[in-house]
């Protein structure tokens, strides 16, 4: 997604932490220790790691669980940019019985970041966080013992997604696209025309007089100018703002893989990595090519309103591919698969798992 919705996530958890403080500590050790016990794995060929891991020359941050080391592996590239997958593990939950999900915050992001702040954090460029997740990918398939894996882009994640499928078709059994962002170097102004159309039948004149200003190309945008845009989209849109509070928000708060003080660190990295979004101006994804020589899925929420589906469709129906595949995650706006993590693991035992298994056959 463009620029971090840190402006609404931060409005969002102030009002969470007025309400009384005793209360609301109270409440969430309850749900914690809920959530602890739905965590657990006993199964005897399952795995529940959670480490430190040397990467790029950093210590980063890596989950692998599921409750059969035999599964398909996923690997995740989370969104943002900084905002980390590892508070979704109790909505997921259910992922875990049918693939080993291993999941990474990147540098800049979650437990990553608060392991050795900003100072600690190295490089940060895209082509290096490129590199990061190959090398993500390689302890993957070494810990694991998969010849490949599932590669699973995530907003964001789904920039990196793209070229790391392209590229390296050795290392990834298929690509999963979720939130799907497509990037053309600000030529399609659809986005920003319907963000203009939301806020004018809302009345909201003053709002839309400043996003058209701003006009659509990202090469013209101020980081100001960006973080305003990314509130006003997130605030213009009820199911956006909704998921934001219920399930990003949520499961932060009720993470039992987050102390207190990796709650703010969480708000932290997301802040400190903005710093990787202005680059994505230059990004365009049809020039970069449209084959891909591995399965290609793209499984969207239909409401998304900041990576919508007519995007990824568009981008979709250019795709070459030995198999192709594109659904709705319905009723779901962005963050659709923790929004719907149902649908999201039909899709994915429906679409891509026989698609695995068939090529595990040949």
């Amino acid at each position: 997604m463009r620029g971090p919705m840190l402006a609404t996530v931060l409005a969002t958890s102030a009002a969470l932490l007025a309400t009384p403080v005793a209360g609301l500590l109270g409440h969430r050790a309850l749900r914690r220790a809920g959530n602890a016990r739905l965590l657990r794995i006993d199964s005897p060929c399952g795995i529940d790691e959670q480490r430190f891991v040397r990467i790029g020359g950093i210590e980063q941050w890596i989950s692998i669980r599921g409750e059969d080391t035999a599964n398909p592996v996923v690997l995740e590239i989370h969104g943002g940019p900084g905002a980390s997958h590892s508070v979704f593990a109790t909505r997921t939950r259910s992922w875990e019985e049918h693939f080993t999900v291993v999941r990474w915050d990147m540098r800049g992001a979650g437990k990553t970041f608060g392991r050795s702040g900003p100072a600690g954090q190295g490089e940060m460029s895209f082509a290096r966080l490129y590199e990061d997740a190959l090398e993500v990918t390689r302890y993957a398939r070494e810990r694991l013992g998969a010849e490949r894996v599932v590669l699973v882009g995530s907003s964001l994640g789904s920039v990196f997604g793209l070229r790391l499928a392209r590229s390296h078709p050795e290392l990834y059994s298929a690509y999963v696209g979720t939130d799907q962002n497509i990037l053309d170097a600000g030529r399609d102004p659809s986005v920003h025309e319907a963000l203009l159309a939301r806020l004018r039948a809302a009345g909201r004149h003053k709002d839309a007089a400043a996003v058209a200003e701003m006009g659509s190309d990202p090469h013209r945008v101020t980081a100001e100018q960006r973080a305003a845009y990314d509130k006003l989209t997130v605030a213009s849109d009820p199911l956006t703002l909704d998921t934001l509070k219920r399930v990003v928000l949520g499961s932060l708060w009720f993470s039992p893989l987050h102390s207190l003080r990796e709650l703010g660190q969480y708000f932290a990295g997301m802040q400190f990595s903005a710093q990787l979004t202005p680059a994505l101006a230059e990004f365009d994804d049809r020039a970069d090519g449209t084959r891909f020589e591995l399965p290609f899925f793209i499984f969207q929420g239909d409401r998304d309103v900041i990576t919508p589906a007519g995007r990824a469709r568009a981008f979709f129906d250019e795709v070459e591919a030995p198999a192709k595949e594109f659904a709705l995650i319905e009723g779901a706006s962005h963050f659709a698969s923790f929004r719907r993590p149902d649908r999201f693991l039909q899709l994915m035992l429906t679409r891509v798992r026989p698609v695995l298994a068939e090529a595990a056959r040949a």
